[in-house]
């Protein structure tokens, strides 16, 4: 394969593919197979890179590893390629107002989001796949033997690989950010994402790719000790808005997560209030905190004894 900045091989016949920006929102990494079949893992790089690619030899089958907009960004440009969907993907990922609604929970956020996926970002619904994976599956392409690893609590259908000849893991949306874990759907779960977090960590692999961060080589404990201790800070941030009385809604408005930088103000609020929620529904479980008619509050013998 020609050299070109935006390729770096990682072993034999398998590649990262850099997404634009640092791989930041909404772009991600692709990955590159190249053996019998050339295998492209995700469509986040973009439709130039994608298309430079596909001209250089052409792309046998995309693999997308969960429906989330910067991870099947420019699939239209293989729509005619073969197509693999985990098996959890419902049918909301070939109509963009369904898959809007599945990540709003509500038709004005289904249309909101599928005008926006569309006029800012180009993004086409997925077709039907032509075959489907689930976890445990070993899927032997591109002169890579990967085993499907399930990850639900980023997302339902969110999965990673483990390539078994290059030790290679992928680790997708576990992505090692600053940001911290994301799960800002209802359908995300806290105490899954940890699980998942761990599960991966648990894997001798000789390197690890994430979606939006490069790639980790030897030792990346440190790395997934990180991530995991993220959850902590984030929960950490959410126990500070709470005052002496404190309402979900106006701890949304305080944007401990987003800061307001989120570039859709109808999205973040969306999407802060699960993430904001999701913390809150812990302490509750938890007993640090106490929730009545709505407002919350603060068992302070609990809460001095986890500071």
């Amino acid at each position: 394969m020609e050299k070109q900045d935006y390729i770096e091989q990682l072993a034999d016949n398998f590649y990262l593919v850099k997404g634009p920006d640092n791989a930041r929102i909404p772009f991600c990494n692709s990955f590159l197979l190249q053996g019998r079949e050339r295998v492209l893992i995700d469509a986040g790089a973009g439709e130039a890179i994608i298309k430079a690619i596909d001209r250089e030899r052409r792309i046998d089958v995309l693999i997308i590893t969960h429906p989330h907009p910067d991870h099947i960004l420019a699939s239209h440009v293989l729509k005619d390629r073969h197509l693999m969907l985990p098996k959890e993907s419902p049918e909301s990922v070939h109509d963009l107002f369904e898959l809007g609604r599945r990540f709003t929970g509500s038709d004005r956020g289904g249309h909101h989001w599928k005008r926006r996926m569309e006029e800012k970002y180009g993004i086409q619904p997925l077709k039907q796949a032509d075959s489907r994976f689930t976890h445990g599956d070993r899927i032997d392409l591109g002169g890579a033997s990967l085993e499907a690893i399930h990850l639900p609590g980023h997302l339902r259908d969110h999965y990673g690989f483990f390539d078994h000849n290059s030790k290679t893991l992928l680790t997708t949306d576990v992505d090692f950010t600053g940001f911290g874990p994301w799960y800002g759907h209802e359908e995300a779960d806290i105490v899954q994402f940890k699980q998942d977090v761990k599960t991966l960590a648990q894997i001798d692999a000789h390197r690890v790719c994430s979606s939006h961060k490069p790639p980790i080589g030897t030792h990346p404990e440190k790395d997934f000790q990180s991530f995991l201790a993220a959850f902590d800070r984030q929960q950490q941030e959410v126990l500070a808005c709470v005052g002496a009385g404190s309402t979900l809604e106006t701890m949304v408005q305080g944007s401990p997560f987003y800061h307001h930088r989120f570039p859709d103000s109808f999205l973040q609020k969306i999407y802060e209030g699960h993430l904001v929620k999701k913390n809150l529904d812990l302490l509750v479980r938890a007993k640090v905190l106490r929730l009545e008619n709505g407002i919350y509050t603060k068992d302070e013998e609990k809460f001095h004894a986890i500071h």
